[in-house]
């Protein structure tokens, strides 16, 4: 208990104290979390068992609403084109796992988790790019506000 206590007050002050960058990286992680335990609820035959149905839902539903938390971060009118493609890929992601939520379609998470990973990726390079950059610099890289 006082080990779940801890790490959950290492996690706000993870959060609390992070860049702008480092959000969105964490975000990212979060959902190739969530993806990856939704992936590995299904058997060797490439099907749900049905006492896991529920859990394989939350943790869809939880990386819906990390991508959704990323919709809202985009800065569209700062973000321009880049904003403008991640908001489609936003809004596909959330469909493609909406669909697999409803079908148990394995191959979609699985899609859906390889772009994410790429995504998490380019931020974290980003966000390392920045991390040692003055304020200014740092406010004219990254366009997230929401």
């Amino acid at each position: 208990m006082a080990y779940q206590n801890a790490y959950a007050a290492y996690q706000k002050t993870n959060v609390n104290t992070a860049s702008q960058g480092r959000l969105v990286v964490l975000l990212y992680e979060g959902a190739v979390k969530h993806l990856k335990a939704a992936l590995n609820l299904f058997g060797q035959d490439d099907k749900l068992k049905p006492g896991d149905i529920e859990q394989f839902g939350i943790h869809l539903q939880k990386t819906q609403a990390i991508i959704t938390e990323l919709q809202v971060s985009l800065d569209m009118e700062k973000g321009g084109d880049i904003a403008r493609n991640l908001m489609s890929l936003y809004v596909y992601f959330n469909e493609e796992l909406m669909d697999a939520t409803i079908s148990h379609n394995k191959s979609k998470i699985e899609f859906v988790l390889t772009k994410i990973d790429d995504l998490a990726g380019a931020w974290r390079t980003i966000a390392n790019s920045t991390a040692n950059a003055p304020a200014a610099k740092v406010a004219n890289t990254l366009n997230i506000v929401g």
